[in-house]
């Protein structure tokens, strides 16, 4: 388990420079399966949940290229069956293999599902691909390890409503209903910028694809599609990590390649928070101002909202606001685990099963604590930290880069599954640590 030893109490300063979201280039390389000739994705980060996509499609037949400038070439020319050994053993840390089934049912009439991982931050249930699927026409048969899918009469186009609008569900449908006969029709679907890049691949590569202003997604399905050539959207989740971390360090970052328009609801909250920012053509330059940072009250919640992946670093910025602060977490229950190591740091932080500080959301009276009142400025102290997921990583690690003293933080591993070069970029911010496996 590798673990990183930081000394705090010194501002991030320095420039980092983001690639294409996580959120996306996965997606997009499963898209390519879709395709009858090779596709090119640019913009793609060195990433863990990158290598275990490239594996799997690898199992698969396809053959993949990564160039060290984040060019990838991606042929699926020769898709063949995979064993379920091998997409068992290396698919158990991902949720991804779920958005294989429809291309792989659509390239080869069958697919294997394993177990599914990920980050342990709430209730992810499959429920939704599987019934999507099944209205498609997919068979699908739990087996002891993982589940088999099957389409012998071929996949048709259907009329499916999300009863939230769900990202992955969303992709579900997407990368089946291309080429399924006839027309599916979306309603309740999700519209992430992610979301939206990926309709704009798979429009390249062939598909017919309208999105109305009610969430409602029509596809037409078409019998072939073809590869594409496409600069992955920036990863706008990284992007608010680094600002956050300008932000509770008292620092400053410039954050090439981030963009104004997807950051918007971002943008605004962080100014509220007494944060400062400069857009530029080439990126974002976040910073601490000076003076006091103020307290804000806000809830999580699907595009156009504030993004629930920006709600972890943002808390702990808020450590430092003069004030209470109430963060409503509405898109996953259990996303607020994170906060016990920053209470072991000292800060003030209460969580509570009440929808506190907006509307009632789907977890009230479900006894989740999903909400959380931040007291300060607090000053926060070194500690020993094992990080639990993605989000949660790297926020303890801007509390360990914040506070006072020396901390310990270990299973870092995680971190690497959505952030490039975590560890030099911490480097070239200035920051002071030594790591170890």
């Amino acid at each position: 388990m590798s673990q990183i030893t930081v000394t705090g109490g010194k501002p991030l300063v320095g420039r980092v420079d983001i690639k294409g979201a996580k959120n996306l280039v996965t997606k997009a390389m499963v898209a390519a399966l879709l395709g009858e000739s090779p596709s090119i994705l640019r913009d793609v980060p060195f990433i863990s949940d990158v290598e275990i996509v490239s594996r799997l499609l690898q199992l698969h037949g396809v053959k993949i290229e990564h160039s060290a400038d984040g060019v990838m070439h991606l042929d699926p020319s020769n898709v063949a069956s995979a064993r379920m050994i091998d997409i068992d053993a290396h698919a158990g840390s991902s949720r991804i293999p779920i958005l294989f089934c429809g291309p792989l049912l659509h390239r080869l009439g069958e697919a294997f599902i394993p177990g599914l991982g990920g980050c342990h931050i709430g209730d992810r249930p499959i429920d939704y691909h599987f019934e999507v699927l099944r209205k498609f026409g997919a068979v699908i048969e739990e087996l002891e390890n993982g589940t088999r899918l099957s389409a012998p009469k071929g996949l048709k186009g259907a009329k499916i409503s999300l009863p939230y609008p769900s990202v992955g569900a969303t992709e579900q449908v997407l990368l089946t209903a291309t080429r399924a006969q006839g027309i599916t029709e979306l309603t309740g679907a999700a519209i992430e910028p992610e979301i939206m890049d990926l309709i704009s691949i798979l429009q390249k590569m062939g598909a017919i694809i309208s999105v109305d202003t009610d969430r409602v997604i029509r596809i037409e399905g078409v019998a072939e599609l073809n590869g594409f050539d496409h600069r992955a959207l920036f990863d706008r989740n990284e992007a608010a990590s680094w600002a956050c971390a300008a932000l509770a360090t008292k620092g400053e970052i410039f954050v090439g390649g981030a963009r104004q328009q997807e950051m918007s609801m971002f943008l605004n909250v962080f100014r509220k928070v007494g944060g400062a920012f400069e857009i530029q053509d080439d990126g974002i330059r976040f910073y601490h101002p000076g003076g006091d940072l103020r307290p804000v009250v806000l809830e999580t919640d699907v595009h156009p909202g504030f993004m629930t992946d920006w709600q972890q670093p943002l808390v702990v910025a808020l450590t430092q606001a003069k004030g209470l602060s109430i963060i409503h977490e509405t898109v996953y229950e259990n996303r607020f685990g994170f906060t016990d190591a920053l209470v072991q740091m000292g800060a003030q932080i209460q969580i509570y099963r009440e929808c506190l500080g907006g509307t009632a959301c789907r977890f009230g009276q479900r006894n989740f604590n999903h909400s959380a009142v931040i007291s300060g400025p607090t000053e926060l102290k070194a500690a020993d930290i094992r990080v639990p997921d993605l989000r949660g990583g790297f926020s303890h690690m801007v509390a360990a880069l914040a506070a006072q003293g020396t901390s310990v933080v270990t299973n870092v591993q995680l971190i690497s599954r959505g952030y490039e070069h975590f560890l030099q970029k911490l480097t070239d911010l200035g920051a002071d640590f030594t790591y170890s496996e």
